[in-house]
Order: C-alpha cells, then structure tokens, then sequence
C-alpha cells in the first residue's frame, strides 16, 4: 500500500505540467505528482480514458477523486491556509462552482498561458455516430 496519495496529470500538457510544478514548488502538497503516461494506471485504479480527460487524486486506500475535487484535495494537503481553500471547494455550492469552472480550464488548456495544441482534450467519443 502507498504511504502518500499520488496526483495523476496529463504529462503532455505544457499548461497541466506547469501547474503542477507551480504547486509543487509553492503550495508544497503532500503527494507524488506523476505523469498518467508514466503511471501505473491498473495499479491506481483509474482507467487511461479518466486520465486523459482530468487531474486525479488517488489516496493510499485507493479512492479516486477526479477534475475540480482533485484539485480540493491537493489543497487540503498543502502548506499554510490552503487547506482552509480546498475545503471550502469541497462544500455546495463552491464545488459545484468548482466543478464548472474545472471544465472551462480543461476544455480550454490548450489556449491558457503556456498551453499548446498539444494540451487540447482527445475529442469525445462518437459511439453510435457514422463518420
């Protein structure tokens, strides 16, 4: 069993990397960050289509929390009053708030500072739809 929760991102992602070591380096959670292409996935639970498509936290015992929690979760295992922020993005209706604007940044890293095409989400599956 791990000792630490682990944050799984989209290594690919200039934006998604940047954000981490920003955290790492700042807000000093307490976590192994891990690309999703390097990770383990079957270990930790989490399938490559979860991965591809948001930030994850996976605890010790093997919970998963995806997207805007994930983030809450980082924060509550942060350096001074950030703790005091992921919690309150774990409370309605902040999470909800949270989640929404979650999808904005995610839908959209490709555009934000130091994002590249390379950062754009896979496009949704077309189950059921001619091409």
């Amino acid at each position: 069993m791990r000792r630490q929760p682990v944050l799984v991102y989209d290594g690919d992602c200039a934006f998604c990397t940047s954000s981490v070591r920003f955290a790492e380096r700042w807000l000093r959670p307490r976590c192994a960050a891990t690309p999703w292409q390097f990770a383990d996935l079957a270990q930790l639970g989490i399938s490559r289509r979860r991965a591809e498509h948001e930030v994850l936290w996976v605890t010790p015992t093997g919970a998963v929390h995806g997207g805007a929690q994930a983030v809450a979760k980082l924060l509550l295992s942060a350096d001074r009053g950030w703790p005091v922020v992921g919690a309150l993005l774990t409370l309605p209706p902040l999470r909800w708030a949270a989640q929404g604007v979650y999808r904005l940044i995610a839908r959209n890293r490709h555009r934000m500072p130091g994002g590249t095409a390379a950062c754009a989400l896979p496009p949704p599956p077309t189950a059921g739809k001619p091409t």
